[in-house]
Order: C-alpha cells, then sequence, then structure tokens
C-alpha cells in the first residue's frame, strides 16, 4: 500500500534514523570523555598497575547545584612511616580539565583523608587515585548526577 507523503519504498533513504544518529553521536562523546579520564589517569600512574580498592569517595550521589559539589577522599592506609599514601589525586569524567586536584602527604599526615568543592558540569564519574609510599596505585570511585550544572546559572 503506497502513501502520498511517502516515495515508494525502493527511494527510501536507508541511512540511519534521527535515534540512532543521536545514540550514536552520544556514544562517541562519552568514549571521547572517557578517553580523556583515562589519559589524564595515566599522566599520573604512567604504566603502573591501578588496583581498584583502598579509596573510598564521600560525595552526594544526587546534587542540585554543581558548582559547589563537597568531596572527601579516606584511603585505608596505617600512614606509618613504612606504609603510607605518598598522594590522593582525583578525576572527573566530563569537565573540560579532568584533572581536578592532586594532594601530596607523608607518614605525619595521621590521616590519608581530604575534604574539598568541586565544579561539576554535568553528571559524571569522580574518580580518587591513592599513590601508596610503595609506588603503588589503588583507585575508588563514585557516580555523581548533577540537575543544574556548573557555570550555567543565570547570574542576573
Amino acid at each position: 500500500m503506497s502513501s502520498p507523503f511517502l516515495p515508494p519504498c525502493e527511494t527510501r533513504a536507508t541511512g540511519p534514523s534521527r535515534r540512532q544518529f543521536l545514540a550514536g553521536t552520544a556514544g562517541i562523546g562519552l568514549v571521547a570523555t572517557t578517553m580523556m579520564l583515562e589519559e589524564a589517569i595515566r599522566g599520573v600512574v604512567g604504566e603502573a598497575a591501578l588496583h581498584q580498592g583502598r579509596v573510598t569517595l564521600d560525595v552526594p550521589p544526587l546534587v542540585e547545584n554543581g558548582n559547589a559539589v563537597p568531596l572527601t577522599v579516606t584511603v585505608d592506609s596505617p600512614m606509618s612511616e613504612a606504609d603510607h599514601v605518598k598522594a590522593i589525586h582525583v578525576f572527573n569524567e566530563k569537565n573540560p580539565q579532568p584533572y581536578v586536584i592532586g594532594v601530596v602527604l607523608g607518614p605525619r599526615a595521621g590521616k590519608a583523608s581530604i575534604s574539598t568543592r568541586m565544579k561539576l558540569a554535568d553528571a559524571q564519574r569522580v574518580v580518587g587515585i591513592a599513590e601508596m609510599s610503595d609506588g603503588s596505585f589503588w583507585s575508588g570511585e563514585a557516580h555523581v548526577i548533577v540537575t543544574i550544572a556548573a557555570c550555567v546559572e543565570d547570574l542576573n
């Protein structure tokens, strides 16, 4: 059955639908942001293995305003002379600058924990990396949903 509004089947375009196109471009954006995040992390850890665990991120899972998102990163470490955290690094997935902060610690810090606030441009993954005194790297992550992205509020 033919329609006066659509060309016959033989002449219809066979390219992707609008939905397929949008899904594909979203996938490309996700791959690009993930690659930027991974590249930033590799800039800190180099070729060293990155182990999961020992790092806990305390960040609200749902944030109304991305301009000042509270974050605490804690690392499971005795903080002794022989076994301590040398540095804590924080990365995010979708901000223009994925490397948020790096803090150098030593055994006299007493506690392997940092607290800060950061801007988040969108809902995304936040990653914490701990560099240990033995040269190993440990990581933890959290996902944050941001309802109002940082830097887009109308200040009038």
